[in-house]
């Protein structure tokens, strides 16, 4: 049920110079609930005067934050991160009211989006430089890590904190000001987010939210614009190509974070009981809606049944409704349009002759269900094993060598997220280093950590977020060259 409370401390504003305002043009639009398809909430719809006004604010401030002490800026960041600890419980509330996963996976992003903002308070603190004598001895090397400058972050829905925190940590550790584009199904979280830095003390400017429907209009005019130094996008591989070709115009610096087709390996040799339920877990946690969900279940075909029918009965034992009720632990797909995309790929499976151990079709009731699926003998060159799911759809194939897996593994175009599973150490280390993949899960279905880079190679993306490695994304490296 909508808590009218917790959505009255919501600004709905777009969120520039530190308060919220109307949009420029008075637009606004509906914020929906998947689970009932009732209407939460209006926000304002930005125009890209609204958006040219946010990035104005960032450029007037940039120099300011740029050289603000690291330990003031981390002291922001950690004063963020309390205030998300202390209302934790509205946070985990307002995700699963706007995108709909159970209240417990919210609570698990709510500590997870909220760790990026401790992690990196840690990182401002150590961005460091080197000063070494030039090998010719007619100098030194000065060389020194600088902010990049006004960011654009376009996050998705899927994870409508973390993919916020993952990049607005960093930038703001570095010294670079931000401007956030939330996804227009969930803009909710993150206006909330624009309110706690408020709160932690975060100068005016420095961070803007832009909640619009009109995404392309607004995203393609602050690229356009020369005052603007960087973007990072979280998304499809097939928007994330259009972004950078836009980034070429103005050379701007770019983290891509796009989308996936892992697999997911069981060797006749793993532990089935635990491959079971690492596969549930890389597979149906957030319904299924995470570039990092397994999309290919590739079992040795010595174990095929007995893992086909384990799985089958703990996906039936997964109980599917509204994120907010008890014993949940499967919520709605985030919109209609979702839905039915899933629908279309597992009719198109089952109709060249795939089989159907359990789902397999939309749930009857209101908001955007879809059962959770088991699919099995699923055609070559079907599209479900081609593009990725984003949905409660596991499906299974066969193979019979450890070469034959790693090709299969690698027979995409994309490599963000890969898993399998084994016993034996020396697989291990061989199929790890084998596949192409920017991150590989080794006996484990859950592979994130905010300490640990995290992104992919091929059409998977560009740079990493997170670990230590993610606060580079937003540094320039400079060379000053000194006489002895």
């Amino acid at each position: 049920m909508t808590d009218p409370a917790l959505l009255s401390a919501v600004p709905t504003g777009i969120w520039i110079g530190g308060a919220a305002r109307e949009a420029s043009n008075g637009g606004r639009f509906d914020v929906v609930n998947p689970a009932t398809g009732d209407v939460l909430a209006t926000v304002a719809d930005a125009t890209v005067a609204d958006a040219t006004v946010a990035l104005t604010a960032a450029v007037a401030v940039q120099p300011s934050w740029a050289v603000t002490p690291p330990r003031e800026r981390a002291e922001i960041l950690r004063r963020a991160w309390e205030i998300i600890r202390e209302r934790a419980d509205d946070f985990a509330d307002l995700i699963t009211l706007e995108m709909g996963k159970p209240l417990a996976e919210s609570h698990g992003e709510v500590a997870y989006g909220g760790e990026f903002l401790r992690w990196f308070a840690e990182e401002a603190v150590r961005i460091g430089g080197r000063l070494t004598a030039a090998p010719s001895g007619n100098g030194r090397i000065l060389v020194t890590r600088e902010p990049v400058g006004p960011t654009l972050a376009v996050t998705p829905w899927n994870f409508p904190l973390a993919m916020g925190t993952r990049k607005i940590g960093p930038a703001l550790a570095a010294g670079c000001t931000i401007i956030v584009k939330p996804a227009e199904d969930t803009p909710l979280t993150m206006l909330l987010l624009a309110q706690v830095f408020a709160d932690a003390g975060l100068p005016d400017g420095v961070l803007s939210v832009v909640p619009t429907r009109s995404a392309p209009a607004v995203v393609g005019a602050l690229m356009t614009d020369r005052r603007l130094r960087k973007v990072s996008f979280t998304g499809s591989t097939a928007v994330g190509k259009k972004l950078i070709a836009q980034s070429a115009e103005q050379v701007l610096r770019t983290s891509m974070e796009l989308g996936g087709n892992a697999p997911f390996i069981v060797f006749d040799d793993a532990d089935i009981g635990a491959a079971v339920e690492g596969a549930v877990a890389a597979k149906m946690r957030n319904g299924g809606q995470a570039c990092t969900a397994a999309n290919r279940i590739l079992v040795d075909n010595r174990i095929r049944d007995e893992f086909t029918t384990a799985l089958c009965a703990r996906i039936d034992a997964i109980t599917v409704g509204p994120g907010h009720d008890d014993g949940v632990s499967l919520g709605p797909l985030i919109n209609a349009r979702q839905r039915d995309a899933v629908s279309t790929l597992v009719d198109e499976a089952v109709a060249a002759g795939a089989r159907v151990y359990t789902g397999g079709a939309a749930v009857d009731r209101p908001g955007f269900f879809y059962q959770p699926t088991l699919l099995d003998e699923v055609p070559a060159g079907s599209s479900i094993l081609d593009e990725e799911i984003f949905g409660p759809v596991a499906v299974i194939t066969g193979f019979d060598t450890e070469t034959e897996a790693i090709e299969a593994a690698n027979g995409t175009d994309h490599g963000l997220a890969a898993y399998f599973y084994t016993r034996d150490l020396d697989r291990a280390s061989r199929v790890a280093a084998a596949i192409e993949a920017g991150m590989v899960g080794v006996n484990r279905g859950m592979i994130s950590d905010p300490a640990a880079p995290f992104g992919g190679v091929k059409h998977s993306g560009l740079g990493s977020e997170g670990g230590s490695e993610g606060i580079d994304e937003y540094l320039n490296i400079k060379y000053i060259a000194l006489t002895s």
